[in-house]
């Protein structure tokens, strides 16, 4: 690769210092590389105007953590350039380098010597009386939930067209493999390997002993119903896609969420593992030989 793009989290690297060194060690590579502004120049809805990026871009190096990415995933969706991730965030499980192998990164970049995974996205589409109200992609899940009462709401789930369950509680998440360890994780969901096609469903404390997460085919078709109740309110629900995209919901509105047709591609090192950053995140970091 000669030609990246660089998207940059700015509340992150507020002295450039992380931006600096990859801009500079790139451009003392001999190869070429463009800093992408901040859409209107702040950091708001969208981190990058898409139009600013040549069209021989070869990789889009994202410089934050995971919201950073999530953010540098939907803004190129429609751009077939692979992202990698540089972890200045905390976690960080969708950047697959962190800042002490940045130029171990670069070199391995510079020499073509990564592969590519192609992460599966969900769509979601949100209807009122038969019509289309929104329509948009999550790379990690579709959140539907309470929009800030204290009082539980009631949801049921159909899959393939199906009656599954109705779930009672905060409300429920349908993530993808690459989401598993985000929101998923916390909702006590399992962990999945990130290049699996399937999709997660997990209930948001569930008013009840039995409700756990379920596994459902990347194929399958998922509809859910905001059910009405004694004190369901307008705008008392909310779908949320990758934890900023939001639609407010009312009673007897119905969320439609499928594989999307759209995916996002990362670039990945022989040396990087899940197992390894599992152990490293949220587990135990001890190595084991056979």
């Amino acid at each position: 690769m000669d030609k990246f793009c660089l998207i940059i989290n700015r509340s992150k690297d507020k002295n450039f210092e992380v931006t600096n060194k990859v801009v500079n060690y790139i451009k003392e590579n001999n190869r070429e590389c463009v800093l992408l502004e901040c859409h209107d120049g702040v950091c708001s809805s969208l981190y990058t105007d898409t139009n600013t990026i040549p069209k021989d871009t070869e990789c889009i190096i994202v410089l934050g953590g995971d919201g950073t990415i999530l953010h540098a995933a939907h803004d190129l969706i429609d751009i077939d350039v692979p992202i990698l991730g540089i972890n200045i965030g905390t976690l960080g499980f969708l950047a697959d380098i962190e800042v002490h192998n940045i130029y171990d990164a670069l070199d391995s970049l510079f020499n073509d010597d990564y592969t590519l995974e192609h992460r599966m996205m969900l769509e979601g589409c949100v209807k009122r009386n038969n019509e289309k109200l929104y329509v948009s992609n999550a790379l990690n899940e579709v959140v539907i939930e309470r929009s800030g009462f204290s009082r539980i709401i009631s949801l049921s789930v159909f899959v393939n067209g199906q009656f599954a369950n109705r779930y009672r509680g905060d409300g429920i998440l349908i993530s993808t493999p690459t989401g598993s360890t985000g929101y998923n994780l916390s909702a006590g969901g399992p962990v999945v390997k990130p290049d699996n096609q399937v999709i997660i469903l997990t209930p948001i404390c569930a008013h009840s002993l039995s409700s756990r997460s379920i596994i459902l085919n990347a194929s399958d078709e998922i509809l859910v119903k905001v059910e009405t109740s004694k004190k369901t309110q307008d705008d008392e629900v909310i779908a949320t896609y990758d934890g900023y995209e939001s639609k407010l919901l009312h009673a007897d509105d119905l969320i439609e969420i499928r594989k999307s047709n759209k995916t996002t591609k990362f670039i990945k090192f022989k040396s990087n593992n899940f197992f390894e950053t599992l152990r490293t995140k949220i587990g135990n970091s001890e190595d084991y030989y056979i």
